[in-house]
């Protein structure tokens, strides 16, 4: 018999370890409605795979298929689940309530919860595809881990967010005690780059795509997409010009690869680069959070401000589907362009300056951040009973 409790979130650092399944469910629910509005997608892709689709970009790409454009969709995620005195991550709660949302519409959905880095996780993938799809028309690679094991030679990588030659000192926000403080981060040593890059780059999407190809399971005119991040010049020290953005390096080296490999099936491959949003992998990057906080002020006041739910069925309806990608100079999808509207980025750039604790409230949105937080664990959320008893224990119908 499972036991039920009430469930509140417990933070620590930069993560939650609690999550609410109801509150989940309510958080994929509106997912849903926003990409419901907008009506199906008249070229829309038919079946899907999200490697990594359980939370962030991956889970609103997941629903931005299923219910903008009716696809069958396989989901790969890493997640723990519920036992009866402790709730499972927010990723599989929300895994569940798709799948759930999925059979309520009449949609196939089907996740295989394990290491998707691992050869038995991508053959087992393989199989489920052979046998109930036949072929996918889009794969979406969406995984952000601190770790990956090589399945070949068995080395576990380790990625570490960090400058490039020399300290990086700036502003930071203290998202416990919603102080400003400065931060000084040490450069990378040894071979911390080249482990970033085997965590963060792009071999694993190519070996999926790969092992995709040679097993016959990509249809005709098959589309791929990655996700990347570049941001302002605030950010670059950290970001595109540390670690991790040699990491995305990386990724869009391997973007023109697979083009060439996809090119007999008139596949395409695509990097997209996406909004800095309040997502548990963005959460753990110093500096960043700061600059989300003074982003999300100036971008609500305009109207622009969009989550991944928002991003991923633009990116969907406006670019990959509509024939109209609108590539930049370097080929990259852009759902980053109205973050990076010179005006919006001068207003973020003159408030990076003199934002400090006292004023914070007034030129940042801290607290859209924090609600935006604890969304991803499902908390907050109008219309649940964080006061009532829940069971923790849910399964994934496809899993279970």
């Amino acid at each position: 018999m499972s036991l039920t409790m009430i469930i509140a979130p417990k933070i620590r650092g930069f993560i939650c370890t609690t999550a609410h399944p109801e509150g989940c469910a309510k958080h994929v629910a509106e997912q849903i409605a926003v990409v419901k509005k907008g009506g199906l997608m008249e070229n829309g892709p038919k079946k899907v795979l999200v490697i990594g689709s359980s939370t962030g970009y991956g889970l609103s790409s997941r629903i931005a298929a299923a219910f903008g454009a009716n696809a069958a969709t396989i989901g790969v995620f890493f997640e723990r689940p519920g036992e009866d005195d402790r709730t499972a991550t927010a990723g599989w709660y929300n895994s569940a309530a798709f799948e759930n949302e999925a059979k309520a519409a009449g949609l196939y959905a089907r996740s295989f919860n394990g290491d998707a880095y691992s050869d038995a996780v991508k053959a087992e993938v393989i199989q489920a595809i052979q046998a109930d799809l036949g072929q996918v028309d889009c794969v979406i690679y969406s995984l952000a881990s601190p770790r990956r094991t090589q399945p070949k030679t068995g080395e576990v990588f380790k990625s570490v967010l960090k400058p490039i030659g020399e300290v990086y000192t700036n502003k930071n926000l203290n998202t416990t005690t919603g102080v400003v403080n400065e931060i000084s981060i040490e450069p990378a040593q040894g071979d911390d780059v080249a482990q970033t890059v085997a965590v963060m780059g792009g071999e694993d999407w190519e070996m999926w795509m790969d092992a995709l190809l040679e097993a016959g399971v990509l249809a005709p005119g098959v589309q791929t997409v990655s996700y990347s991040y570049i941001g302002p010049e605030v950010t670059w020290p950290i970001y595109k010009n540390g670690t991790i953005g040699k990491a995305k390096e990386d990724l869009e080296k391997v973007q023109q690869a697979l083009d060439a490999k996809l090119a007999p099936l008139n596949g395409k491959a695509w990097v997209s680069v996406n909004k800095a949003l309040v997502t548990q992998a963005s959460s753990a990057i110093p500096v960043v959070p700061l600059y989300i906080s003074l982003l999300y002020k100036v971008m609500k006041a305009e109207g622009t401000h969009e989550d991944t739910i928002e991003q991923m069925d633009r990116l969907f309806r406006d670019r990959l589907y509509s024939g109209q990608p609108q590539p930049d100079e370097a080929g990259r999808i852009r759902v980053d362009d109205w973050e990076m509207k010179p005006d919006v980025q001068a207003l973020v750039g003159q408030r990076w300056t003199e934002v400090n604790t006292e004023n914070l409230a007034e030129y940042g949105d801290f607290a859209g951040y924090q609600a935006s937080f604890l969304r991803l664990f499902g908390f907050g959320l109008e219309g649940v009973d964080y006061a009532a008893e829940t069971n923790p224990n849910v399964p994934v119908p496809s899993i279970a």
